[in-house]
């Protein structure tokens, strides 16, 4: 009976490689940020003992009632304790777009149409997405 063996390209090889790596690097800053928050080393926005009467209130209610922005506005507030963490959010949720753009010029280099297009298609889809160019439910 033939044994039948798979070898991972190179293009899987680093976007692996690129994932593992950025996914430990977040899960360390969504570590570390949550400690700054619940240690008081970086004061919060709003006050942790406000928190559970605001929880019923629906995320824009919630947003309005304390003027808070909305999109990429979160960055203006990225040093006090309760925004920190989202640092650590976005740094996991770009990894796909990085690891794209990392494996696209060995798809360029090996000539590769379809995976080409399929790479910048990808990217484009994400960062408009993330841009906040495109929205639903009302901002």
């Amino acid at each position: 009976m033939e044994k039948l063996t798979t070898k991972a390209s190179e293009e899987q090889l680093l976007y692996a490689k690129l994932l593992s790596i950025g996914t430990w690097i977040g899960l360390a800053v969504l570590v570390i940020t949550f400690f700054l928050y619940v240690s008081g080393v970086l004061e919060p926005v709003i006050p942790i003992d406000r928190l559970p009467s605001l929880w019923t209130m629906k995320a824009t209610d919630y947003m309005h009632a304390e003027n808070l922005p909305h999109g990429w506005g979160w960055v203006s507030l990225a040093g006090h304790g309760d925004f920190v963490n989202f640092i650590g959010v976005v740094m996991l949720s770009g990894l796909t777009v990085v690891c794209y753009l990392a494996i696209l010029p060995i798809f360029i280099r090996k000539k590769d149409k379809a995976f080409i297009i399929m790479a910048v298609v990808e990217i484009l889809i994400l960062v408009l997405a993330a841009s906040g160019i495109l929205t639903a439910g009302g901002h």
